[in-house]
């Protein structure tokens, strides 16, 4: 009897252990997704925005419209002196091409840092480091000079040249980390069969090198393809402008300012980021997972 009465009460604690686990998962459920649905507010006010009529987007805090206007996305697609598709174009020539430099060059300056062996190896990377705590306001204007010099102004070569040169620092740092990790008996192994530095990055750092690659791909992408300043600085010409520059556009100081419109563009301008985000999420979360970011 008294066995039984243990159990009995051993499994009656239980079952009030479980109900009390359950009931804090819950909780704990109900608290985050309360707080993403204050975090996502203003994405879903951007897009209910973008149907509304122009009178009730700031009249109305709602995010469900009175009237639903599709004509915001017809109607901004070619409110502006040149088509949307134009400036979509601009965007996708020097996003592809930035993050194609990004790759090369940063892999290069990582593989050489984490790699080789040469002199000054030490310094030159704390030299590296150092630049990601200079802000880019500071040599924005010797930049401009340099590049005024060189008859670089007005076209995309500003933003598309330093891309080759391994101006990110934190994409080195990044793939510096996951290269580390990579045994070194794979660099001896290949040198043993008389496989070169350059063999050694292209035939067995780079294929083991895919999440570090896709991470520094994707914040590449998101980073160039949003980047207001820069092209703000260096593109004159509304035919070279961005989709940032396009949207900006939509706004005019004398009040004349169509926010629905604006709004709609800003909606589809976000597209090609989200969908490779999520195409390519899982590369973000091994990379960042392996190369030591936690």
């Amino acid at each position: 009897m008294q066995v039984d009465e243990a159990a009995r009460v051993a499994h009656e604690l239980r079952l009030a252990r479980d109900k009390r686990e359950r009931n804090a998962r819950l909780l704990k459920h109900v608290f985050l997704i309360a707080m993403s649905c204050v975090m996502l507010y203003p994405l879903f006010w951007l897009l209910a925005s973008s149907f509304k009529p122009e009178n009730e987007i700031f009249g109305n805090l709602g995010l469900w419209p009175s009237e639903w206007r599709i004509e915001n996305y017809t109607e901004g697609w070619y409110a502006l002196p040149k088509s949307f598709t134009v400036f979509y174009v601009n965007s996708a020539i020097v996003t592809v091409l930035s993050v194609i430099g990004n790759l090369i060059s940063c892999s290069f300056a990582a593989y050489a840092f984490a790699r080789l062996k040469f002199t000054g190896k030490t310094l030159f990377f704390a030299l590296m480091m150092m630049t990601l705590m200079i802000p880019y306001h500071v040599v924005l204007i010797p930049q401009y000079v340099q590049f005024l010099a060189l008859g670089w102004v007005d076209t995309y070569l500003p933003l598309v040249v330093p891309r080759f040169l391994a101006s990110d620092a934190f994409f080195i740092f990044l793939m510096v980390q996951f290269f580390r990790q990579l045994p070194r008996e794979l660099d001896e192994a290949a040198m043993i069969d008389g496989c070169s530095p350059y063999k050694i990055y292209w035939a067995i750092i780079l294929p083991l090198s895919l999440p570090a690659m896709g991470t520094a791909a994707i914040f590449s992408l998101i980073w160039v393809w949003e980047d207001f300043l820069a092209p703000l600085i260096y593109l004159n010409d509304i035919k070279s402008y961005t989709v940032p520059l396009a949207l900006r556009l939509f706004l005019d100081q004398e009040g004349q300012s169509v926010f629905g419109q604006m709004f709609a563009m800003s909606v589809l301008s976000l597209v090609p980021v989200v969908i490779f985000f999520v195409l390519f999420q899982k590369l973000i979360v091994r990379g960042i997972a392996t190369s030591g970011m936690k």
